[in-house]
């Protein structure tokens, strides 16, 4: 995040907070608001420490890590040392912040301390703190302050939407006192003897709406912290990690870490819990169809349990009817799920929002792959009915059927472009013009491929189909041969980035060019020829295959999707450059994103600006990225899969 905000993670819930351990409610110049989340509401708005009155100096600020640590003292000059030093340290668990301060007397005499915390919570939606400058009227809604014996309560309500944020601390405040904006302030006067310390921990429990569960706010950051090591341990155990090349493996523990953290709570068919991959924080801490089935591929042979929780998640809110407001059809696979108010009142379409081409073939993808790895028959035979309607939007509503190609329309409620480039302007010719009409993005036939041949291939070995086997097989046989026919552009050697509503050609140059090698859509001889054009100068940046490439006009290294690198598409590309045998170019991808990680504490980003290597030193991080994000998590599995541990 920007503006020093930094992020502690776990599940549904997150805290940004400053350097100094604060939250303003600020909006930052890169537009990341600070704050407690938990399921898409803000639940502490304001948190800031004052110790005599006063905000106290930074000695040492907040450093990355699961456990927020800072030092602060009273402000002051060279002649006048610090009467005392604050160590501040904070974590966040399910629904819950936990925060310990120990103020320690550094004077031979009996030192008087008055803490303060001013704390507030707005619930605010997240989609109210984005950048679009959109408002939303919530009429009716009401907020409450409440004093308790060990703190503040406050409460919202909006119709039959409530949701709670409860501030207690050990010992209790001296008093809650009215600061006439809505905040309380909590208050304590310490008497610190000669060099001793004085500890104050405070606790704060989240509840969003709906949330009925027993839960207990952990006694201090450190027994946050040491839950969050065991499910990191549960999460890293029995993965072999490569010896021959300590960076990979280094990006490996570190990727595996952060998807125990980024493990969201998800409903099966039958009602049953499970938890599944959130595509990532701070924006994203839920279920996205498209991200959750990339990350469970890309981990699928170190952790499938991933997938076999990801599979049925996705399978029990797989549309049975068609809505337009929600752009869902009978088989489509979801996009994306909110649970907060804006969601809950119709007032964002993303409650269950089916704004994606590609999250259904590449539901199939998982399944059959899935299988394949771990020879469990027994969750395509549950799955079966969910996998034959998912064939079956693909044949009709998606326009296998009607139009040769899997298809989609902008969203004017919701997405523009709903392949995985889906920012407004992402699919766009060289010089920059966006097609009209429908689109037939490039890399979303790839999926499809490659889910009808792996669903054929279910239905001759477990369903025991023969006939629905050959079908399938044979309309793969024909998207490819159409494919390789309508979108290559003979003069450019390269496939086009899409088709627009007439059929013509988007003819920019464009990484979705690996995602065909992924999925094998290519014909040898084509695929041979796309992976070598990857690494060509314009393509690659030296950190990664650049999204669009250098030279066009419409070319930008800081747009989101339009030069910029990410790495889970890059991951993509090194596993299609694999599949063809191009071993030599598939190590140079990985090496390069091994190298950005190593630049970012092993942790890639969600996203890369398109520099090259040789204009800067190291990589240039995305203004906007996700920080922590599940796909680029995976990615170094993704990588030990393609080009095996040893550098």
């Amino acid at each position: 995040m920007t503006d020093r905000h930094h992020l502690l993670v776990h599940g549904t819930t997150f805290a940004a907070v400053g350097d100094g351990g604060d939250i303003t409610g600020v909006r930052g110049t890169g537009g990341s608001p600070d704050g407690l989340f938990a399921r898409d509401a803000r639940h502490l708005s304001r948190w800031q420490l004052t110790v005599d009155g006063a905000v106290p100096e930074t000695l040492a600020p907040v450093a990355d890590g699961d456990v927020a640590r800072c030092v602060l003292v009273p402000r002051g000059g060279r002649g006048e040392p610090p009467a005392y030093t604050v160590f501040r340290e904070q974590a966040v668990g399910d629904g819950s912040f936990v925060e310990l301060l120990r103020i320690t007397g550094n004077r031979p005499v009996t030192t008087t301390v008055r803490v303060a915390v001013t704390a507030d919570a707005d619930f605010t939606d997240q989609f109210e703190l984005r950048s679009d400058h959109r408002t939303y009227a919530k009429t009716g809604a009401v907020r409450r302050r409440q004093v308790l014996d060990h703190g503040v309560e406050f409460t919202y309500r909006r119709g039959d939407w409530q949701s709670c944020t409860t501030v207690t601390s050990d010992p209790a405040p001296d008093g809650v006192e009215e600061t006439g904006t809505g905040a309380r302030r909590l208050v304590w006067t310490l008497e610190i003897q000669p060099h001793d310390t004085a500890e104050l921990t405070l606790r704060v429990m989240a509840r969003p709406h709906g949330d009925k569960r027993a839960l207990r706010v952990p006694r201090s950051p450190a027994a946050l912290h040491g839950q969050q090591l065991e499910r990191e341990g549960e999460f890293v155990e029995g993965v072999a990690f490569p010896t021959g090349w300590p960076e990979l493996a280094a990006a490996c523990a570190r990727g595996l870490a952060d998807l125990a953290a980024l493990q969201v709570p998800a409903t099966g068919p039958d009602g049953e819990e499970l938890r599944v991959p959130a595509a990532g924080a701070p924006w994203f801490l839920t279920l996205l169809g498209r991200d959750a089935l990339i990350t469970s591929l890309f981990a699928l042979p170190f952790r499938p349990q991933l997938a076999a929780a990801t599979l049925p998640a996705l399978a029990a809110t797989q549309a049975t009817a068609t809505r337009a407001e929600s752009v869902a059809q009978p088989g489509k696979i979801v996009h994306e799920v909110r649970h907060g108010e804006l969601a809950y009142f119709g007032q964002v379409p993303y409650g269950r929002y089916y704004g994606s081409v590609d999250a259904t073939p590449l539901f199939l993808v998982l399944l059959g792959a899935y299988v394949e790895q771990t020879g469990d028959t027994a969750l395509a035979r549950r799955l079966e009915s969910h996998a034959r309607a998912a064939i079956g939007w693909m044949l009709d509503h998606g326009g296998l059927t009607s139009r040769g190609y899997l298809v989609y329309r902008a969203d004017r409620g919701g997405l523009a472009n709903q392949n995985w480039k889906d920012s407004p302007g992402a699919v766009c010719s060289a010089d920059g013009t966006r097609p009209t009409g429908p689109v037939m993005a490039a890399g979303a036939q790839g999926y499809a491929y490659d889910a009808l041949r792996r669903t054929a291939w279910l239905a001759r070995t477990v369903w025991r189909d023969e006939t629905y086997g050959a079908l399938l097989e044979q309309a793969a046989a024909d998207l490819r041969d159409r494919f390789q026919r309508d979108f290559w552009m003979r003069e450019q050697q390269f496939p086009a980035l899409a088709l627009d509503g007439e059929g013509r050609q988007v003819d920019a140059l464009a990484s979705d060019a690996g995602h065909l090698l992924w999925s094998g859509l290519l014909d040898k001889e084509y695929g041979e020829v796309v992976g070598r054009r990857l690494l060509e100068a314009d393509f690659f940046s030296g950190w990664g295959v650049r999204t669009l490439a250098a030279g066009q006009a419409a070319y930008h290294p800081l747009s989101y999707h339009r030069g910029s690198v990410w790495p889970h598409d890059n991951a993509l590309i090194t596993l299609g450059l694999a599949r063809y045998g191009l071993h030599d170019e598939a190590r140079t991808v990985a090496h390069a994103l091994v190298d950005a990680g190593a630049a970012f504490g092993d942790r890639l980003p969600e996203v890369l600006a398109g520099y090259g290597r040789e204009e800067w030193g190291g990589p240039v991080p995305y203004p906007h990225a996700c920080v922590r994000e599940s796909r680029s998590a995976a990615v170094a599995l993704a990588l030990l899969t393609a080009v095996g541990g040893g550098a």
